[in-house]
């Protein structure tokens, strides 16, 4: 018998039915997702024991228009949605042993439904009769509509349903095996990072470092009962003492800690599961008549094949490695000796300081956390015309969280954006925007809106000083908000088709275009107030930033090359793959190295992308968004950065319309045309527009 007083089970009595998070039990999850894995059954099986004709609206739509504003349709993924939501940014022992009691039973239940062999005749059956030229006598469909066939048909079939019995069997061990491993590396990776401190006692070891720096290190300490200053490997504690302690031989050991994690002797080593992860995703590719998982990948991408992918990351090799190069060596040159990997960053900045008068901690003054959100959300209302306002009546699952109200330029209700800002003990490193609703149209025609939120790790306040952020983590929040807009403006009839449910290669265009803004003058000086004197940024500095602005930008774009080399060449792989990971790894990714490799690090196992978070043979999606992004902004640039008329168009063709359109088709009636490098090699300096 149900818990009558499980919340998941009931109606949420919150504002706009946001996630009653104070209410829900570690009991209540598990419950929920059973009994939502019960409903699901019974929804297929009233699809599957139809004696009618299949057809579009009663085998297809039911996933997604049918919708009542119920608690009983979606059971399972509302409650899947907060559950793994919380795991990534506020978990706990009890969370994650539950997520690995569940992780192969949810995986268990994706199979069958995707392994249904009724339910996919009948899906082919529809499919089938639309390919007819004559459409079989059936109504039309709306271009939207026809998406999603596709969509659904297309993903069966990528998940298995054409495979002969024993192929089917084989594809469930391989999946569920997959699953539980990538929940495994991603544990891992959290606990390693989480477990390494540096404890310094000696104030003369704090030489160099800024006092944002040295107060969230006594800060910590206090919180961990400690006397002195301990450093944690979150960037907004590890990226300043790489960038300002004097102290060689402890940014040696950061570096160290931070660049070694999950390939110890322990439990946490991710060296095999890496391994076989790669192994797995090449063996359910080639079940499903793939030669690599790339290919598999690649067949739903904007590039479209893995020789795409690599005339991308090789052009911009070409395009950016002699400009990298001589980079590293002005650098050395400065430093006056060979650099290892724990004084990059220490020289960069210094150099930094000698030609341009800047760092970021002169920056930090002018970025006040809560004049930054006014600042962003203040460039949404010029942009698009509309507005926040924080409502402390929705509930949220961590004092850092702020919950919004989002309101349209007609003033109408639009969505709920949540910001969570710091880092914690129990939240993954990085920056992310998730959902706890999405938006779809029911069969009422009610526009359902999401409930969208994003997830960082910026400078936190201190018992002296606001949170004061740097313009990199200025830059992160404009990122990660980019992708909150696509999924707030989301305007689609399906929820499998609104917001960021798009192809992984357009996905960060939005996003990496607010970043953009960042650097523009007329943006900083509406937000950028000193925080003691509530004296704007003066000009001089952001001439001092515009001048900074493609500083070692060749190298950071090296950086970013070598990972998509390394991810290609883990997902191209043909045959088993029983390398050594530390030097398969220093080998993929050589021809985008500066410097001499070391053989005591890895990147892979603490490479969350593409080993747990979806961009497994797609991390070159970066790049090649960037493209887009510059070549978007560049459109802004001609017609004016703040004009509503660009930005409205950019709403209509893209934020808008989800993945209800192949994406290029969505850039082109943006823009025109199809974008090309120039724009970002343009942006980055290598190449100008006379050239």
């Amino acid at each position: 018998m149900l818990n009558d007083k499980n919340p998941l089970l009931r109606h949420y009595n919150t504002p706009h039915e946001t996630a009653p998070f104070g209410e829900i039990s570690i009991q209540d999850f598990e419950e929920a997702m059973l009994e939502g894995i019960r409903r699901d059954n019974e929804d297929i099986d009233l699809i599957v024991n139809n004696p009618a004709e299949p057809t579009f609206d009663n085998t297809i739509v039911r996933e997604d228009s049918d919708r009542e504003k119920s608690y009983y349709y979606g059971l399972l993924g509302r409650a899947t949605t907060i559950f793994f939501n919380l795991m990534s940014a506020e978990t706990s022992d009890e969370i994650d042993a539950l997520a690995e009691k569940m992780q192969p039973i949810l995986t268990k239940h994706s199979n069958d439904v995707s392994l249904n062999k009724q339910l996919f005749e009948r899906i082919k059956r529809v499919h089938d009769r639309y390919a007819c030229e004559n459409n079989d006598g059936l109504r039309p469909l709306s271009a939207e509509e026809r998406m999603l066939l596709d969509k659904s048909y297309d993903g069966f079939v990528r998940s298995g349903a054409l495979l002969n019995e024993e192929e089917k069997d084989k594809l469930r061990a391989l999946s569920e095996e997959a699953s539980m491993l990538a929940l495994k590396f991603s544990q891992n990776l959290l606990k390693e990072n989480k477990a390494y401190s540096l404890h310094i006692t000696d104030e003369a070891q704090l030489e160099g470092l800024p006092q944002t720096a040295t107060d969230t290190a006594a800060q910590t300490a206090k919180e961990q009962e400690k006397e002195g200053w301990v450093f944690t490997l979150d960037m907004p504690s590890y990226s300043p003492f790489m960038t300002y302690s004097t102290q060689r031989e402890l940014r040696r050991e950061m570096y160290m800690a931070r660049n070694s994690v999950c390939t110890h002797d322990n439990d946490e080593n991710n060296l095999e599961i890496c391994k076989r992860l790669v192994n797995l995703r090449r063996e359910i590719a080639q079940l499903l008549g793939y030669e690599t998982y790339a290919d598999y990948v690649l067949k739903h991408r904007m590039a479209t094949s893995v020789a795409n992918v690599y005339n991308l990351l090789d052009s911009l090799i070409e395009a950016y490695k002699p400009t990298a190069e001589q980079e590293r060596k002005e650098l050395r040159e400065f430093a006056g000796m060979e650099l290892e990997p724990w004084d990059v960053s220490f020289y960069s900045h210094k150099l930094q300081l000698e030609r341009y008068n800047l760092d970021s901690e002169m920056l930090r003054p002018y970025f006040k956390l809560e004049n930054v959100i006014n600042g962003i959300f203040g460039l949404a209302t010029r942009l698009y015309g509309i507005t926040f306002k924080e409502n402390n009546d929705i509930p949220v699952y961590h004092p850092d969280v702020k919950a919004y109200e989002v309101f349209d330029k007609d003033g109408s209700y639009l969505a709920v954006f949540y910001a969570d800002f710091h880092p914690r003990k129990g939240k993954q490193g990085g920056a992310w925007m998730t959902e706890y609703q999405g938006q779809w149209i029911d069969c009422k025609g009610e526009n359902v809106r999401p409930h969208v939120s994003v997830v960082m790790n910026l400078t936190k306040p201190t018992a002296e000083k606001p949170a004061l952020l740097t313009l990199g983590e200025v830059e992160t929040f404009l990122h990660e908000f980019g992708h909150s807009l696509h999924g707030m403006f989301a305007n689609t009839r399906f929820e499998s088709l609104s917001g960021t449910n798009v192809w992984w290669d357009f996905v960060e265009l939005p996003s990496q275009f607010m970043e953009n803004f960042s650097v523009e003058r007329e943006f900083l000086r509406t937000f950028a107030f000193h925080y003691e004197t509530g004296e704007v940024i003066p000009d001089e500095l952001i001439d001092r930033i515009l001048k900074a602005r493609n500083y070692n930008c060749a190298t950071a774009c090296l950086r970013q090359v070598s990972f998509g080399l390394l991810d290609m060449a883990y997902y191209t792989k043909k045959d088993e793959f029983s390398d050594d990971i530390v030097s398969f790894e220093k080998k993929a990714w050589e021809k985008a190295i500066l410097g001499k490799q070391r053989n005591d690090t890895c990147m892979t196992v603490q490479f969350s992308h593409i080993m747990a978070g979806g961009y497994a043979a797609g991390y070159y999606s970066y790049k090649w968004a960037e493209v887009l992004d510059a070549d978007a902004f560049a459109v802004f640039q001609k017609e004016g950065i703040f004009n509503p008329e660009t930005a409205q168009r950019f709403r209509d063709c893209i934020l808008s319309k989800g993945g209800t359109e192949h994406p290029m088709e969505l850039y082109k009636r943006f823009k025109g045309s199809e974008a090309t490098i120039d724009a970002l090699l343009e942006r980055n300096g290598i190449k100008t527009t006379a050239s």
